[in-house]
């Protein structure tokens, strides 16, 4: 075999070291940065200690790209009226509110206006997108945020259940995550 040929088959077997922007959002089996951010209600939640109660979905929303997302705000009821499900399935749910520094908890109370999340339901704030880009969520173009996303994390913040959005109208609805937390996903 000539030289240049040995060295090109060499090359075709060395392991490749992605990068944590490379690899893109957490994937079903990956196991997820831990985070802490305030929520809505006041005071810090940080992921590992929430999930050693149990599973824990996280739900990110678009947050404020400019306005309030109507498909957010619909996607949010649906959750609010599946908060039961959830409760009985040992699940709480963390939705995540990305956008920039200036206002966003004002914006995410605005969002939520006079309603009241549930028992086992939070709100976190993600001023600057320090936890988007950490899970590399980050829709970076004109008027938005974050991709829709939705991860079902477990006590060792491994991931059994991830989807990600590449559209505004690609939400998980709570039926999907209730069948996956069953173990029938």
């Amino acid at each position: 075999m000539s030289r240049v040929l040995c060295v090109a088959l060499s090359l075709l077997v060395l392991p490749v070291s992605l990068t944590a922007a490379e690899k893109g959002p957490p994937k079903t089996g990956d196991t997820v940065a831990d985070f802490e951010l305030a929520s809505v209600g006041g005071g810090k939640v940080k992921l590992s200690d929430v999930a050693k109660d149990g599973p824990v979905v996280v739900v990110v929303l678009r947050g404020f790209p400019g306005y309030q997302c109507p498909l957010c705000r619909r996607q949010v009821a649906q959750w609010v009226n599946a908060a039961d499900d959830f409760k009985k399935a040992g699940a709480r749910v963390l939705m995540i509110y990305p956008g920039d520094v200036d206002d966003l908890a004002a914006k995410a109370k605005q969002f939520l206006g006079s309603k009241k999340l549930p028992d086992g339901f939070q709100m976190l704030l993600d001023p600057g997108y320090g936890f988007t880009n950490s899970w590399n969520l980050r829709w970076d173009a004109p008027k938005e945020t974050a991709y829709p996303s939705t991860f079902v994390i477990g006590k060792d913040l491994n991931v059994s259940m991830a989807r990600v959005s590449d559209s505004h109208g690609g939400r998980t609805a709570p039926a999907t995550v209730l069948r996956s937390l069953a173990g029938d996903e």
